[in-house]
C-alpha cells in the first residue's frame, strides 16, 4: 500500500466521527484522497454491528441513556461493543479489495506490535475477532468494506474504565473478560503516549512489509 496519512480527531462524539468516516471513505474510494487513518476518542457509546447484539445488553437501554451513554446501529461486522474515554479508537480507511482476511490479520499484527512495546504479550484470534491476553480482550476489531475500501476498525483499551463493559456482554462473548494497557502494566499511560507507536506499527505492517513483494514483482516483470 502507498503511504497513508494520519488525522487525529481528538475527543469527538460518535455521530460526528461516523459522518467524517463516511466522508473520507467516499474520497478514498473515489481516488480523491490517499489512504487515511483516523484516530479518535469517544464519549461513552454502545454500538451494535451487523449481528445486532441488543440481547447482549446487561443494562436496559433507557438506563444506559440516563447514564450518559449513546447507542448506535452501525454497518461494521460483529456484535455489541463499547467505546469511551481512555480508549484509542482507530478507523483505517484503506484500499483492501478482496484481501479482507489478510487485512484483518495485519490489523491484529499492528496491535500485537504496540502492546509488545509495553511488555504485553498478546495474540490475535481469528475465531474471536480482536487481540487478547489470555481470556481478556485488550483490542476490539470490527470492520466494514465498501467499494473495496475499509472503514470502522479497532478500539484499544489504554486507560479505559473497564467497569463500563459491565453494561454489555462485549462482542457477545460470554465468559470472556476485558483488559487495558493500564490494568495489565500498572502504568499511567496516555493516548498520546500510544499514538506514535501505533502509527509506526501501521507503517511497518501496511507499508514496509509490502515493499519487498512489490520490489520482487518489479524484478521479474518482463
Amino acid at each position: 500500500m502507498e503511504a497513508f496519512v494520519v488525522r487525529d480527531l481528538g475527543r469527538m462524539a460518535y455521530a460526528d466521527a461516523w459522518d467524517e468516516q463516511r466522508r473520507v471513505h467516499a474520497l478514498v474510494a473515489g481516488g480523491e484522497a490517499p489512504p487515511t487513518l483516523l484516530l479518535v476518542e469517544h464519549p461513552p457509546v454502545v454500538t451494535f454491528g451487523k449481528k445486532g447484539g441488543r440481547e447482549h445488553l446487561r443494562v436496559p437501554e433507557p438506563e444506559l441513556v440516563a447514564r450518559g451513554f449513546e447507542l448506535f446501529d452501525i454497518e461494521r461486522g460483529g456484535d455489541v461493543t463499547y467505546h469511551g474515554p481512555g480508549q484509542l479508537v482507530g478507523y483505517p480507511i484503506f484500499p483492501v479489495g478482496r484481501r479482507v482476511q489478510e487485512y484483518l490479520r495485519k490489523l491484529e499484527a499492528v496491535m500485537v506490535r504496540v502492546l509488545a512495546q509495553y511488555g504485553i504479550t498478546a495474540v490475535g484470534s481469528p475465531g474471536y475477532a480482536g487481540v487478547w491476553v489470555g481470556n481478556d480482550k485488550v483490542v476490539a476489531i470490527g470492520v466494514a468494506i465498501k467499494r473495496d475500501v475499509s472503514f470502522h476498525g479497532f478500539a484499544m483499551n489504554v486507560t479505559t474504565d473497564l467497569s463500563h463493559f459491565d453494561t454489555i456482554v462485549p462482542c457477545g462473548l460470554e465468559g470472556k473478560g476485558v483488559a487495558s494497557i493500564a490494568s495489565l502494566t500498572g502504568r499511567s499511560v496516555t493516548l498520546d503516549d500510544v499514538k506514535p507507536a501505533l502509527v509506526a506499527a501501521f507503517h511497518a505492517e501496511f507499508v514496509e512489509a509490502e515493499r519487498p513483494a512489490a520490489m520482487e514483482e518489479e524484478r521479474v516483470a518482463p
